[in-house]
């Protein structure tokens, strides 16, 4: 498949792995300062697909050994978002085994936590492939992890959703219920946020999709709707104002996306495919 993720400049993610580095590290690796001499002997691994999926992090797992040793050479054998099968090799590395022995560890836990990730996105995406709406991840990640799972899930094939609370205004039940309501709630930020940012509210009723359309919202999420709901409050979106997006959200599972999809929403948004997902088995072997 194509790999439509996007990573952040090393500047961003860099302190991120340094910082995994030497939670790992700590004080130093007792095994192999012992047995090797820093940055002399060099040597070549063989990264092996365990189980079947695509895998991402690959860029991610290069720095992170480049960060032991700037000369570490680190050669995928496919393209990152590459669909692999049990016993394919996934990458070449070489350089100063002391660099790809403490590096291994930490490099395999995020290629793997990744591809886990964007073989399940895909899962979901291909239950929709053939219609217009999109999937979309959330923001349930996990703390210290959010640029790279929302990086896995555009490798698999979704669309990410805001990145944190500064992206964009979304009103959910909760702010509804602080400020009295949804013209009350859209009201009072919409005069105080900066231009471009875009304003979606969340929904749970018809009443609440007419207020929600009342105040221009921009985005309007049907939240744990049923479908016969969801299919009214498209409609009747759609005869008001074309240009809104609409989303659906709650309990998506792969057996419910492709209804959800069929109501008409322009995007499905689910936490499953970061939250439900298995690590994708990957090994290093020296040879």
């Amino acid at each position: 498949m194509r790999n439509s993720g996007v990573l952040p400049p090393w500047l961003i993610l860099d302190p991120l792995l340094r910082g995994w580095l030497l939670e790992d590290i700590g004080r130093g690796d007792h095994t192999t300062n012992t047995l090797l001499v820093q940055d002399v002997t060099l040597g070549k691994a063989l990264w092996i697909a365990k189980a079947s999926g695509i895998i991402a992090g690959l860029p991610v797992a290069a720095r992170v050994f480049q960060i032991l040793n700037e000369k570490v050479s680190f050669v995928a054998v496919g393209a990152e978002g590459a669909w692999y099968e049990p016993g394919q090799v996934v990458a070449e590395i070489h350089g100063s085994l002391d660099a790809l022995l403490m590096g291994e560890r930490v490099a395999l836990n995020l290629a793997m936590r990744l591809s886990g990730i964007a073989t399940l996105t895909n899962i979901y995406v291909e239950k929709i492939a053939d219609l217009p709406t999109q999937l979309v991840d959330t923001r349930k990640t996990t703390p210290g992890l959010r640029l790279l799972e929302k990086y896995a899930t555009a490798v698999g094939g979704a669309i990410n959703h805001r990145m944190g609370l500064d992206d964009a205004v979304m009103i959910k039940d909760n702010h509804i219920a602080v400020a009295g309501g949804i013209g009350e709630a859209v009201t009072r930020i919409r005069s105080q946020i900066p231009y471009p940012l875009t304003i979606e509210v969340e929904t749970e009723s018809l009443q609440q999709v007419e207020e929600a359309l009342k105040h221009k919202a921009d985005i309007i999420m049907l939240d744990n709707m049923p479908s016969d709901m969801m299919r009214q409050a498209v409609q009747l979106i759609r005869q008001h104002d074309i240009r809104v997006k609409i989303e659906a959200s709650g309990n998506v599972t792969l057996e419910t996306i492709r209804a959800v999809a069929q109501t008409g929403v322009d995007y499905i948004s689910s936490s499953a495919p970061i939250t439900q997902s298995k690590w994708l088995d990957l090994s290093m072997r020296i040879v």
